[in-house]
């Protein structure tokens, strides 16, 4: 007898709320972090994010492009991204790996993909454009990465700022659990009088205990 359960048809009145972002980039402050490594894959990554980015209405003066050796260096340059001010809304990783004659290829793409995953947990979105290819070939094609990238990171900016509330949708990251509780109080100290005085209720105490016991009796 099988142990699968049957679904039972949902029901068309069971409409749940859906929410999405737009990808309206107008007023968003948006960094474009673009490697330099493999160029002529990398720049035309970037001119296809940068172009997703006039279509969508990004204004020149809300937009900064940082250039970074590699790809390994995406991860770093991001950080320093997030933690200046202003914040930017959401931040684009440009870079392409190529494999080689090793495996450096994928140790370096496994590095790359899980900073910047890690990264994106601190609130802002991170637009993924990391390509890892096994020929120049397969990379030149795929540079429109950038523009989906680029579209990622503005809908993700825009439902994060619908999601959080209204004090932290401007730039401000998320408040982990841990950080949201209310910090220990310190113990409160004795006054040394108050030491004192408990000493000396314990002195009298051990003296009236002495006289209550009872002296053994003498054979």
């Amino acid at each position: 007898m099988s142990t699968r359960r049957v679904l039972r048809r949902a029901d068309p009145a069971f409409t749940p709320k859906e929410r999405e972002g737009s990808t309206n980039a107008a007023g968003l402050r948006l960094t474009v972090i673009c490697a330099r490594w493999n160029p002529t894959v990398t720049d035309a990554l970037l001119r296809s994010a940068l172009a997703a980015l006039k279509e969508r209405g990004a204004r020149s003066e809300d937009v900064e492009v940082i250039r970074v050796p590699g790809a390994f260096e995406l991860p770093a340059a991001a950080h320093a991204a997030l933690t200046s001010r202003p914040k930017p809304d959401a931040v684009i990783a440009l870079g392409a790996i190529v494999r080689g004659e090793t495996t450096h290829h994928e140790v370096l793409g496994h590095a790359v993909a899980s900073a910047l995953a890690a990264l994106s947990d601190r609130g802002c979105p991170i637009g993924f454009g990391l390509l890892t290819c096994d020929t120049m070939e397969q990379a030149r094609a795929r540079t429109g990465k950038g523009r989906e990238a680029a579209e990622a990171a503005i809908e993700m900016a825009r439902l994060t700022r619908a999601l959080l509330p209204s004090g932290e949708a401007k730039g401000e990251r998320l408040v982990l659990r841990s950080e949201a509780l209310p910090p220990k109080q310190p113990r409160r100290q004795r006054r040394p009088e108050a030491l004192l005085r408990r000493a000396g209720r314990r002195a009298k105490g051990e003296e009236t205990g002495k006289s209550l016991r009872q002296e053994p009796r003498k054979r």
